[in-house]
This record gives structure tokens, C-alpha cells and sequence, in this order.
């Protein structure tokens, strides 16, 4: 680099800035970048699960708890003993625990954004979704982990699923894509609430009138007409069906789409929510 020598009294070049309408600048990124950006961000969630392995307590203790306790109280009251239960109940209990564990993403979310790490994020060259969808991504882990675990717990218990091992292969992949679309629910209240118990409190408001007041548990033919009304068109009743269908049946009927096109519903609405949000309060 050469050095300017200036004489005494000469005053010094004016510098150019380049407007930047002149600018040759990047302000976007491609779809293939924004795919290869949220895949690392899923992978720093996993690191996150496997040095704090306490995080998956809910999806390994909760399926066998419920599965077990759910069965033996309402099994003989319902269907006449246990085994005539459990293609009732395995189905009911997978959706209600799945849909349950993705409340975990909003939390975490929002204590992620509270310790300023996602701050960090913000500051860097990488797609806008990439830190969301990331996080989501890595959370089908736990979906899956409490999917295998409900399906053996009832194959313990006695249940055998007529529908082959290949439905409920594709039952435990319907449950996980539905739960993965309603966690970006959550996300967008981890990113609009105010504290994490905030996020938790306002997820189980909703989740349990949904979960609770379906077909997961019992026949909705035994609710009041008010009641079953609302069972029947509630979202959750058409996912635990589906289920239902593929397992026992190996069907893959109406329900089953009904809940794919809720899932991708979800997702066109509530992911454009959750990082125009995310990028205002970050």
C-alpha cells in the first residue's frame, strides 16, 4: 500500500461513498441457503438435547404414564376390559401426547430470545426462518421419540394393530407432521408472549379444551348433543381418526387428508406470522 504525501496547506482528496442504489448488495438469500441454514440450526437444537438430555423427560415419561394409567381406569368402563380399549386408546393418547410436547417449542423459544441468542442470530448472514424453522425441525425428535414410545408401550400392553406395521409406520408420521405444523403456533406465542410461563400457561388453555374435548378418549356418542357437536368438528377428533384409520384399518381415508390440509393451513398462516413477528421483537 503506498503512502499519500501531502505538502503543508494542501488539503486532502475527497472521498466517494457509493450511494447504495449503486450498490451491488445481497439482501435476500436462496431457497436452497434457507434450507441449508435451518438444517444447521437443527442440528445446534439437537446438540442442545443431547448435552441436556433432562429436555426429553416429557416425551419418554409422559406416553407410558398416560398410556398406562388412561388404560386400566377407562378401559373396562368403556369398552369392556382393557384389550377392547386400546385401539380406542393408543391412537387418542399418541395425538393428545404428541400435540402436548409441541408447547416446548414456544417456551424454549421464548427463553432462547430472553437470554439475547437469538439477537446473535439476527446479526447474522443467514435466512430470517432459518432460527425458527431450525428449532422446530429439531423438536420432530421428540415426536418421534414419544410416537415409538406409545406405540410399544400399547404393544406391551397387548395392542396389535390390524392395519400392519407400514400404516402405523404412516399414522406415526401423520401425527408428527401435525405436530409439527401447530408448533409453529406456539412459536408465534413464544415470540409474542412476555415470559415463558406466559407462552405455557396460554398453550394449555388451549390445547386442553381441544385434546380433552375429542374422540381421543371416549366415543363421542355418549356426550351431550352441545358437547359431541363440538367434538365432532373439533380438529383434534379428525387427527386421532386418522390415526385410528391407519392403525387398525390401514386406511387412509378423509380425516387423514382433512388433517393434512389442516397441517399445511397452519403453516401458510402461522409461519409468515411467526417471523415477521420474531424479526420485530428480536
Amino acid at each position: 500500500m503506498s503512502a499519500v504525501t501531502l505538502t503543508p496547506g494542501q488539503a486532502p482528496a475527497p472521498v466517494r461513498i457509493t450511494p447504495p442504489s449503486e450498490r451491488n448488495l445481497r439482501n435476500h438469500v436462496s431457497l436452497g441457503q434457507s434450507v441449508r441454514n435451518s438444517l444447521t440450526m437443527a442440528y445446534r437444537g439437537l446438540l442442545k438435547i443431547k448435552r441436556t438430555p433432562e429436555q426429553l423427560i416429557d416425551v419418554t415419561v409422559q406416553p407410558i404414564l398416560f398410556t398406562v394409567m388412561f388404560t386400566y381406569i377407562f378401559g373396562g368402563a368403556i369398552a369392556g376390559d382393557v384389550a377392547n380399549y386400546l385401539p380406542i386408546i393408543i391412537p387418542g393418547i399418541l395425538v393428545q401426547t404428541v400435540i402436548t410436547t409441541s408447547v416446548v417449542t414456544g417456551v424454549q423459544l421464548r427463553e432462547d430470545m430472553d437470554k439475547g441468542v437469538f439477537d446473535r442470530f439476527k446479526s447474522l448472514p443467514i435466512a430470517r426462518i432459518a432460527p425458527l424453522a431450525g428449532a422446530l425441525l429439531a423438536d420432530t425428535v421428540r415426536y418421534t421419540i414419544a410416537t415409538t414410545l406409545t406405540f410399544v408401550m400399547g404393544y406391551i400392553m397387548g395392542y396389535r394393530p390390524a392395519g400392519g406395521f407400514g400404516y402405523v409406520v404412516l399414522a406415526g408420521l401423520l401425527v408428527i407432521v401435525s405436530a409439527w405444523a401447530i408448533s409453529w403456533i406456539f412459536a408465534f406465542f413464544g415470540v409474542v408472549a412476555r415470559s415463558a410461563s406466559s407462552v405455557q400457561g396460554i398453550s394449555f388453555i388451549i390445547l386442553f379444551p381441544l385434546t380433552f374435548l375429542s374422540n381421543a378418549f371416549v366415543p363421542t356418542k355418549t356426550m351431550p348433543d352441545w358437547l359431541r357437536a363440538f367434538a365432532d368438528v373439533n380438529p383434534v377428533s379428525h387427527l386421532v381418526t386418522a390415526v385410528r384409520d391407519l392403525a387398525n384399518t390401514g386406511t387412509f381415508g378423509v380425516d387423514a387428508w382433512l388433517a393434512l390440509l389442516g397441517a399445511a393451513v397452519i403453516v401458510l398462516v402461522f409461519a409468515p406470522l411467526t417471523v415477521r413477528a420474531y424479526m420485530r421483537r428480536a
